[in-house]
């Protein structure tokens, strides 16, 4: 079978599933959990500098996960992260090793559609990151990083527990690099992650 005809029987297949199945109600004390793969893209090629050399951080993949809890049908919270990304370094276009970047974010999640029997379930949230650095070339260190973060996301419902999801973030990330315990350069990473994965209610 062709690649197209298995991704169009996939596609098939899966709306068949899809409105099969009942709509879904977010409620006042759900609680939920997702896990997925993501995509995260530092904000272009010019990521700050070290020693007056210009610094770019490579794009990276990984895991994520996150936990949740709604307070009413239509605002919750969420603590979501992933697993470190590593990123590949360049400096004035060399090579310049990697570095592990971890973020935490603790966002307020307001959905729309809460108790309102939907397949469809979007949210929007926006809270605080925290990014811790390592894994440093050399004897740089970078420092951690407080800042803004903000999300767009959808669930799509398969069961009433289990759902498809789909976000979107941007996360204002910005560290300082020493070495020797002097500042050397900054690192302007301001990563807009993409992901998908499921979602899990109980």
């Amino acid at each position: 079978m062709s690649k197209l005809k298995f991704m169009t029987a996939a596609v098939i297949a899966g709306s068949c599933l899809f409105a099969a199945q009942s709509a879904l109600a977010y409620s006042a004390g759900d609680i939920f959990v997702r896990g997925g793969v993501a995509k995260s893209e530092p904000h272009d090629s010019d990521n700050g500098d070290i020693g007056g050399s210009e610094l770019t951080i490579k794009d990276e993949t990984g895991f994520t996960y996150g936990l949740g809890y709604l307070f009413t049908d239509k605002v919750g919270v969420e603590l979501g992260g992933s697993e470190k990304f590593e990123h590949d370094l360049r400096l004035s276009g060399s090579d310049a090793g990697s570095v592990d970047r971890m973020p935490v974010n603790l966002m307020m999640n307001y959905y729309p559609l809460g108790g309102v029997d939907s397949r469809v379930q979007p949210y929007v949230g926006a809270g605080l990151n925290y990014t811790r650095f390592s894994g440093e070339p050399g004897n740089l260190d970078a420092e951690s990083s407080y800042g803004a973060v903000g999300q767009v996301g959808v669930d799509l419902a398969i069961t009433d527990n289990v759902m498809l999801n789909g976000f979107a973030n941007y996360a204002d990330v910005d560290a300082d690099i020493e070495q020797n315990g002097n500042k050397v350069g900054n690192a302007e990473v301001d990563p807009v992650t993409i992901g998908g994965g499921v979602t899990v209610r109980f």
